[in-house]
């Protein structure tokens, strides 16, 4: 990957539905060009742009799981979690005998059963141990914030991005002229109905569809299709995420920092911590780590030298620990196999 590359997947963590024009523009090539790069970083399985339901508008809440195995049942307990739909993020740690992942359910009585049921009694599962996550310091953005594979963006550069229509490219000045007087469908705003299942299914898979092939899979005018878009993005309910295999690009050190961080200082150390560059998402958690944080780099120098000069540096924290992931399982909405997001079966 070369700083063209870099600069179209920061510009997609800025602005994911961008039009390839768009993406041109900042990297300084053609829009044949930028699209051209973008199906080739999509095809090898190395990046791919979803759109997530927040948790919050389904009642859920986020945990963090950390589960430990029998090492000779490894295998099958992490195809079983990572394949399903209420666990989002899942990773093995160092030791091979550790699955860290990141469970969707509610509070109470509900959440506990269908976390129960995540994780059913059986031989193969020495331990459990389950956090909630209080809250995440993504300066809004979903999970994967991690900008340390380089390219470089202007503040006029975000500027184009975010001023510009979203339609992924393909829709004509005509249709967006037309759909400013449509109205054959109700707008109601951050809330899901049933109607929009087919709609969120199909941004899973891909949050780039274009408007026009968003509506030949709803059964929907294209005019529908970017009305239900806009009040679902505006209301705070559909956000986007770039999904990255960080490997892909040369960083082969993943890890989770868990953190004690005096509760005075939390909210600055959170914020401060998910600022660098090497940090994909930061979290306040219950439990006597009160901080986790996920960090890639290069290689185990790279990891070390960030420890000592960044973390070390920042007041506040008073203890850590760390766990190294392995093998990544899942990456939000993707599974991870032999080193390619795919989508789930």
């Amino acid at each position: 990957m070369d700083d063209i590359d870099g600069t179209i997947l920061r510009a997609l963590q800025v602005a994911p539905r961008a039009t390839f024009r768009q993406l041109g523009e900042v990297a300084g090539i053609s829009e044949q060009t930028a699209a051209r790069r973008y199906q080739a970083l999509r095809r090898a399985g190395v990046m791919k742009v979803v759109g997530i339901i927040k948790p919050s508008v389904r009642g859920q809440s986020e945990w963090v799981a950390r589960v430990r195995c029998r090492p000779d049942r490894m295998e099958p307990l992490a195809s079983s979690l990572a394949r399903r739909r209420d666990v989002a993020f899942a990773y093995v740690a160092s030791g091979g005998a550790e699955i860290i992942c990141l469970i969707r359910a509610p509070l109470g009585a509900a959440g506990e059963e269908a976390i129960a049921k995540t994780f059913p009694a059986r031989a193969s599962v020495t331990d459990v141990s389950i956090d909630l996550v209080l809250h995440a310091y993504d300066p809004g953005h979903p999970a994967s914030r991690w900008t340390g594979f380089g390219g470089h963006l202007s503040d006029a550069d975000r500027d184009l991005l975010l001023s510009g229509a979203a339609g992924a490219g393909d829709d004509s000045q005509e249709e967006v002229e037309h759909d400013e007087t449509a109205s054959d469908a109700p707008a109601v705003g951050g809330r899901l109905t049933a109607d929009d299942a087919t709609l969120v299914d199909a941004l899973v898979q891909d949050g780039r569809r274009a408007h026009r092939e968003l509506a030949r899979i709803c059964g929907w005018t294209v005019g529908r299709v970017r009305r239900r878009l806009r009040a679902l993005e505006r209301g705070g309910a559909l956000v986007y995420d770039v999904e990255i295999l960080p490997d892909r690009l040369g960083f082969d050190l993943s890890a989770t920092l868990w953190l004690t961080v005096t509760p005075s200082a939390l909210d600055r150390v959170g914020t401060e911590l998910a600022a660098h560059d090497e940090v994909a998402f930061a979290a306040a958690i219950s439990g006597e780590r009160n901080l986790m944080v996920s960090v890639i780099c290069r290689d185990t120098a790279h990891f070390y030298d960030y420890l000592r000069t960044r973390v070390a540096a920042t007041e506040g924290v008073i203890g850590y620990a760390v766990s190294i992931r392995v093998r990544r399982l899942k990456q939000n909405a993707s599974l991870v196999v032999q080193g390619r997001l795919i989508q789930p079966v």
